[in-house]
């Protein structure tokens, strides 16, 4: 009887949603039975209704004799799933012998969280088809949250599902799908939806609180401040961040990616910011709660961080281990690139950058280009053509031609610039002839060459050109102009191609074209001037044609017999003869004043005058006893050299200052 009154209560505590209550029954009944089965699964499922994972997991695995995989395959794999062990879980589900719906349920989030989005999306294909019940929209926004994953991480084109976007949680993930592709402007937009769904159903929403609301829409926000920040609206994106930072929102997922993309806009500015915000990123459970890509940036921005605050050390730490993490990744050896070359160590950065592209091929062109600029910053132009040249697959790109030709010129080696010309029309011709970027290249080849005097060569790509397009008359007329020079009757035959002068209708109003704003000559309308500026313009003219008639003027006492002196055109302190000027009677008169006078020099030398003692005013008519002298003394410290009397004066004051505690 005692133990049908506590299945009793076990089974109406259970309803009631009371699960610690009904363990402490079923700890009763165990006491009594200990090996019970419906006892020992109940106990389970209790400890996982009050989320002691880890007990439950451990009541499984010391009972696996009693609680078979296949009684109680879901609540391990459940656990498991709960702890973050998902390679576990995964393990747990595929060796159960009967799938369930709850175990296929369960698959769909584990493969989710493997990242394993292919297999996960035809898990819930699957459980859509053949599920009818109310959690049927749950299901469809795991289904469109694998699609966004998909877009985001693997940049795979989302297919359309279908699904009537009637939530905000549908609406948020078709967005984040949007993103992936790079329609912002689309993405921003169902945000708003977004938000607005998700403000009228929290609204709806009897149990929801404010904060509830905030925290549902503070992910939505957060997104959008990553699309202003991806169309360069910094400003505006990380005054939204830090709204929703100040929110202190629990998701610690949502605050370690706010934080890392605020770090990422303060780059190499405003790093005492960037360490705070680090500590977000390094928050308990954010590696649960993120995909491998989003922590792995994390810690690339950790290792940038690292370097932009000089510790050298630590940022060749953090990007040694994560290039061991992902040997086959760019941005370590990038950032121990960059590091080096912080520490003026340029061959070493490009040595790393070398062994880098030998092992991994498939990265080696970024790192060329890397490697180019590297030697450029050294000023080893010639060399950094060589490496860009190396890069086949870029070899034919149009600002790739640009950029070597430039280089070439600048180094004067034109012959090499014309071969770099040659070599991509000529992977044009193979691969895409005739395209406007073929015909574009040829163009640009034929006016290099025109430009150096390789007439000769340009005349060929000319008549390459104008056999393409023979109603081409720019480039006849470049022909001909090219031909002028090297064959001039060539050039003649050439010009009867050229359209008549009677067919070339050319209305143009010469006034408007040269007052427009593009005109470099405006001429000046005679009406506008003034009498005045006619008077001076005509003046200026006079004083020019007078100055062509007037001879050169000869000094007053011009002496034709005497040799003029060869230094009168220096000025006269520089002439060679130049003794200096006489010092004046008064000069001459200083410390030759009355007795008992003093001089500046003197008045530096007296104990009584320092620098603390308070300023005081000369007697009228001492002024003058300021000598010549006194520019010795530098301004701050000057002091007038007055009669004995104002001495007095100072040794007053200067008792009076010693009563005071001097």
């Amino acid at each position: 009887g005692r133990s049908a009154a506590l299945w009793s209560e076990v089974n109406r505590c259970g309803q009631n949603g009371d699960f610690a209550r009904a363990l402490k029954s079923v700890n009763k009944i165990l006491q009594v039975s200990k090996d019970d089965v419906t006892a020992l699964h109940c106990k389970v499922v209790c400890l996982i209704q009050n989320g002691s994972f880890k007990e439950a997991l451990s009541v499984i695995n010391t009972h696996s004799k009693i609680l078979s995989s296949d009684v109680i395959a879901f609540e391990k794999a459940y656990c498991e799933y709960r702890l973050n062990r998902i390679e576990s879980a995964l393990k747990t589900i595929q060796s159960a012998s009967q799938q369930t719906d709850k175990l296929k349920e369960l698959y769909g989030q584990v493969l989710y969280k493997l990242e394993r989005y292919d297999d996960c999306l035809v898990a819930y294909r699957d459980l859509i088809r053949n599920s009818q019940d109310e959690y049927e929209e749950e299901r469809k926004t795991n289904l469109s949250a694998v699609v966004a994953a998909q877009s985001t991480w693997e940049r795979v084109m989302p297919e359309d599902l279908g699904l009537r976007e009637t939530t905000y949680e549908l609406c948020y993930n078709s967005a984040c799908a949007l993103i992936g592709q790079g329609k912002l402007n689309e993405a921003m937009k169902k945000l708003r939806k977004a938000e607005e769904l998700c403000r009228q159903s929290l609204s709806e929403d009897t149990d929801a609180t404010e904060e509830d609301t905030e925290a549902e829409l503070a992910i939505i926000h957060g997104q959008m401040a990553y699309i202003m920040q991806l169309q360069g609206r910094t400003e505006d994106a990380l005054q939204l961040y830090n709204q929703i930072i100040k929110l202190k929102p629990t998701d610690v997922g949502l605050l370690a990616v706010i934080a890392n993309n605020i770090i990422t806009i303060n780059k190499d500015q405003n790093v005492f910011d960037s360490k705070k915000k680090v500590k977000l990123t390094n928050a308990e459970g954010v590696e649960h709660k993120l995909s491998k890509k989003q922590l792995q940036a994390i810690e690339f921005n950790k290792a940038l961080l690292a370097m932009y605050t000089n510790q050298a050390d630590q940022c060749r730490k953090l990007s040694a281990s994560l290039q061991s993490q992902s040997p086959e990744h760019l941005l370590p050896v990038l950032i121990q690139a960059a590091q080096l070359c912080r520490e003026k160590q340029h061959a070493k950065a490009i040595g790393l950058l070398q062994d880098f592209a030998e092992q991994h091929p498939a990265n080696a062109a970024e790192i060329k280009l890397t490697m180019a600029q590297l030697k450029i910053a050294q000023g080893s132009v010639t060399k950094a053509c060589m490496i860009l040249r190396s890069i086949e697959e870029l070899q034919h790109k149009p600002g790739m031609v640009s950029a070597l030709v430039t280089m070439y010129s600048h180094e004067e080696d034109i012959d090499s610039a014309i071969e770099v010309f040659t070599q991509a029309i000529q992977w044009y011709q193979q691969f895409q002839a005739k395209s406007p970027v073929h015909l574009s290249l040829i163009r640009e080849a034929a006016n290099f060459k025109l430009k150096h005097g390789r007439k000769k060569e340009a005349i060929s790509d000319l008549e390459e050109l104008w056999k393409q397009n023979p109603k081409d008359v720019h480039t006849l007329a470049q022909l001909i102009s090219a031909y002028s020079l090297v064959d001039p009757e060539k050039a003649k035959v050439l010009s009867k191609h050229l359209p008549s002068s009677d067919t070339m209708s050319l209305k143009v109003d010469v006034d408007a074209l040269e007052n427009s704003h593009g005109a470099t000559y405006v001429r000046k309308k005679a009406g506008k001037l003034t009498g005045d500026n006619q008077q001076k313009e005509q003046g200026q003219g006079e004083v020019k044609k007078k100055k062509k008639k007037k001879k050169g003027k000869l000094p007053k006492n011009y002496d034709p017999k005497v040799t003029p002196d060869p230094e009168r055109w220096l000025p006269m302190r520089e002439r060679s003869y130049y003794r200096g000027r006489k010092k004046g009677k008064k000069k001459d008169q200083v410390g030759k004043g009355t007795q008992g006078s003093t001089t500046a020099g003197s008045s530096e030398l007296d104990a009584s005058r320092t620098a603390s003692s308070p300023p005081t005013s000369p007697r009228p008519g001492s002024a003058a006893a300021v000598s010549a002298a006194s520019n010795v003394i530098p301004p701050r410290h000057q002091k007038p050299a007055g009669a004995p009397a104002t001495k007095k004066k100072q040794q007053q004051k200067k008792k009076k200052g010693g009563k005071s505690g001097w």
